[in-house]
């Protein structure tokens, strides 16, 4: 493994590389990390961004890029194992965790609601596919629960009370309400609370060790200090389905090992092979992209324009049409799998390219558009897969 540290004047950005990788030996860095680099410390700039990570893998060799500070009151430097909350790019964990509560047979994706929650049969939210929640197409959920809605006696009231506002699987209108019902009948059929679920059962085997919901003591001090639009230091809130929806934490090695894992990369057992598979199956195609469950899947080449495309407001914040894939499409080797993720105070983004088994993972420790996000991690791809700087 190589390291090296680059420090400026004060108040300037730390620099680290870490490379590893099955017969990897130490090598200076390369002129990709320099552009790297670069690109890293302009895109910090133009986002006021105090600390960020980055892990990237291409063919089994890792590498991770380290800048600026955790919190900016410490002045502690980030580092692999800097705790980043995850906002929606938790919610790959909730598909996984039902990929695999359907490999060992403890539900259908296929069936309804109902079937799973006995006191919504009858009612609209009863009637839907576990498909529709994992893929935003119940049927115009808001992207919220209510504000007024601060206890689960309360959850179940709204959701009886719901009405679809179109046809389930006819439009797409990306909802927390939905995916986080998803995660929870998934660990109830496991006989779990979420938390439980996922910190117990679903991260050991993952092989993740540095990923939690709920942090313990022992690891607060990795935890970075968020902050939001205004640069006023925020961490997450706890609310309804917030743990399901998008309240992981964790660092880039534990989630360059997740995508590995979802590349067949890293060994994993062979349900939770299947249960990683099962997240990876199309079911709507939407705008730009193929809906999997939770994550968002691109035919190459991909552009940069369909990916900022895919990842703008209107695709999150307003309904967009949905066509449903029938058959599903089965797991394809020729796409990009995306998923970003922000909360008040964090924003991030995960990719992975099967045929080109390569993985990228960026966290950052400050809520920022979307958009910048998306263009920074299309440019460090290119570099790591050598396509010529312009």
């Amino acid at each position: 493994m190589l390291r090296s540290l680059v420090r400026g004047g004060a108040g300037a950005l730390l620099f680290a590389i870490a490379i590893s990788g099955p017969g990897f030996a130490a090598e200076p860095a390369t002129g990709s990390d320099a552009q790297i680099r670069e690109a890293a410390l302009a895109f910090m700039r133009e986002n006021g961004i105090p600390g960020l990570a980055i892990g990237v893998a291409v063919n089994g060799t890792e590498r991770f890029y380290n800048f600026g500070v955790a919190s900016k009151e410490t002045g502690e430097p980030v580092t692999n194992e800097t705790l980043f909350e995850l906002g929606s790019m938790s919610k790959t964990f909730a598909a996984t965790l039902a990929g695999w509560a359907q490999v060992n047979g403890k539900l259908s994706l296929d069936a309804p609601v109902s079937t799973y929650v006995p006191e919504m049969r009858g009612t609209p939210f009863g009637g839907l596919t576990l498909v529709n929640l994992g893929t935003h197409t119940g049927g115009g959920f808001p992207l919220q629960v209510p504000d007024e809605v601060t206890n689960d006696a309360q959850l179940t009231a709204w959701l009886k009370a719901w009405r679809p506002r179109y046809p389930a699987g006819t439009q797409r209108t990306y909802a927390n309400p939905s995916i986080g019902m998803f995660a929870r009948i998934a660990a109830q059929q496991l006989g779990m609370s979420y938390p439980d679920a996922v910190e117990t059962l679903l991260f050991p085997k993952l092989g993740l060790t540095h990923t939690f919901i709920r942090v313990p003591a022992a690891e607060r001090a990795a935890y970075a200090q968020g902050y939001n639009s205004k640069n006023a230091p925020v961490r997450l809130h706890p609310g309804v389905l917030a743990d399901e929806a998008y309240g992981v934490k964790s660092d880039t090695r534990d989630m360059l090992r997740f995508l590995e894992a979802n590349l067949g990369q890293v060994e994993v057992e062979p349900e939770m092979q299947r249960a990683l598979e099962a997240t990876h199956v199309g079911y709507f195609r939407t705008g730009p992209f193929v809906q999997d469950l939770v994550w968002e899947q691109y035919a190459q080449p991909v552009g940069l324009n369909d990916l900022v495309k895919g990842n703008a407001n209107v695709m999150v914040l307003e309904d967009n049409p949905a066509t449903a894939l029938i058959p599903p499409l089965p797991p394809q080797p020729d796409v990009l799998l995306d998923k970003t993720g922000a909360t008040n105070g964090f924003g991030g983004y995960l990719a992975f390219e099967p045929s080109r088994k390569t993985a990228i993972v960026i966290l950052a420790n400050r809520n920022h558009p979307t958009e910048s996000r998306v263009r920074f991690a299309y440019r460090v791809l290119e570099r790591v897969q050598g396509v010529p700087a312009p």
